[in-house]
């Protein structure tokens, strides 16, 4: 996930995330997917009910979690450990409740943006940590913001770095340099759209979302695209959800 915090409430924060997970676990498309959250649109996880992403347009918030290894099972609400689902916890930034301490969760990446502030909370089975992220273009994968552990952070996070304070053609900047990254292999630990069987998890790359918060106005757009074939990325045409 990379996400460009700007330096004054009157720019606009811009996001481009990817999900990964399981090709055989169900899942919806951005839209409106819960009737106790009508305001809500977001990525539905169909087994567990909850969301990978989710926004809220009236509010201009937005909210994306990334799992983060911590030592324990799935998380899954029928798991033996007794954890409930992750995706609970992106529901619940919407609605603006903070996070449990604990969490009852397996390890997560919470990033929640409202207006043009961005909050990182991540735990790891100890520790619950929030923090603010500073104005700039930030990449988040299974450690902390900017962690170069992660190798596609290393490799990567320099260039898009290099696509700060883009214009309004920043989506096509952005997806431009995401096509350039699938030159790797897509089990390469570089790489961005990816297959991470390889690593130990079923999890392949299945979705790609956009999403910019404007500054003057707070209007929040959100556009998905569908891979295909799962860690295949082909140009795919974007879907306006808000």
């Amino acid at each position: 996930m990379i996400i460009e915090v700007p330096d004054s409430a009157q720019q606009a924060v811009r996001l481009l995330a990817v999900r990964d997970e399981d090709p055989a676990r169900p899942w919806d498309p951005p839209g409106r997917w819960w009737p106790e959250h009508p305001e809500v649109i977001g990525v539905r996880d169909r087994r567990a009910g909850g969301a990978w992403l989710a926004a809220d347009p009236a509010g201009s918030r937005l909210s994306v979690l990334l799992n983060r290894a911590d030592g324990s099972s799935s998380g899954l609400p029928a798991a033996p450990n007794g954890l409930r689902s992750r995706g609970s916890l992106v529901l619940d930034a919407m609605s603006g409740r903070e996070i449990d301490d604990p969490p009852g969760t397996a390890g997560f990446n919470l990033l929640t943006v409202a207006g043009a502030s961005a909050t990182l909370t991540s735990w790891e089975g100890e520790v619950l940590r929030r923090s603010v992220l500073p104005p700039g273009v930030h990449m988040i994968a299974h450690h902390d913001a900017d962690d170069s552990r992660s190798a596609r952070i290393e490799r990567w996070l320099p260039e898009f770095r290099n696509l700060a304070g883009a214009g309004d053609d920043w989506r096509e900047r952005w997806i431009e340099l995401l096509t350039s990254t699938t030159a790797l292999p897509i089990d390469d630990d570089r790489a961005i759209i990816r297959d991470n069987r390889s690593h130990g998890y079923p999890t392949m790359s299945l979705l790609v979302c956009t999403a910019e918060i404007s500054g003057s106005t707070r209007e929040l757009s959100l556009e998905s695209a569908t891979l295909t074939k799962p860690a295949v990325w082909a140009g795919h045409e974007f879907v306006r959800a808000i």
